[in-house]
């Protein structure tokens, strides 16, 4: 039997995983800059800069809930399959 899917449609949670990933990497890049005053002996930089640290955890977590909609799309469609 051939699956109907199209190669180019998109899963369940594809969209929170794209979206975790960008989030994550603005994390990222907001922990690296809150970072570098640190080796750099300059100022640190003000406290919401720790704040936009935690988008990392964010993306993170957001991304692992589109991987966890998408296993449980795929079960589902595993189970109307029998």
């Amino acid at each position: 039997m051939r699956d109907k899917t199209q190669t180019n449609s998109a899963a369940p949670g594809d969209r929170l995983v794209r979206a975790g990933a960008v989030v994550f990497f603005i994390g990222a890049v907001a922990t690296l800059v809150t970072v570098a005053p640190l080796f750099l002996g300059t100022e640190p930089f003000p406290t919401y800069m720790f704040g936009l640290s935690m988008l990392m955890a964010v993306g993170f977590l957001m991304a692992g809930a589109g991987v966890l909609r998408s296993v449980a799309a795929g079960r589902r469609q595993a189970r109307a399959g029998r």
